[in-house]
């Protein structure tokens, strides 16, 4: 907590708010703002699991590790082409 927040602000400002927006509406108020700040760490949470997929398909694979043939060139020895 803030070191210039004593307790008279805390309760000046819960007051505050319980008039602004009357005791009825606090509950609801909170419902919508816990959905907010869930939906919004998964966005984040999404976000992060992209960029790290995004990372390890930018990154070349090591020398000799890769299991896909990298080159290519024709796959027999016949370097003539498609026969016409």
């Amino acid at each position: 907590m803030p070191p210039y927040l004593g307790p008279t602000e805390l309760i000046i400002i819960a007051v505050v708010v319980i008039l602004l927006f009357g005791w009825k509406r606090l509950p609801d108020a909170a419902r919508s703002l816990g959905r907010s700040a869930r939906v919004f760490k998964s966005e984040v949470n999404e976000m992060k699991v992209e960029d790290e997929a995004r990372k390890r398909a930018e990154t070349p694979p090591a020398q000799g590790t890769s299991a896909i043939r990298e080159d290519n060139g024709p796959k027999t020895d016949n370097q003539s082409g498609p026969i016409n």
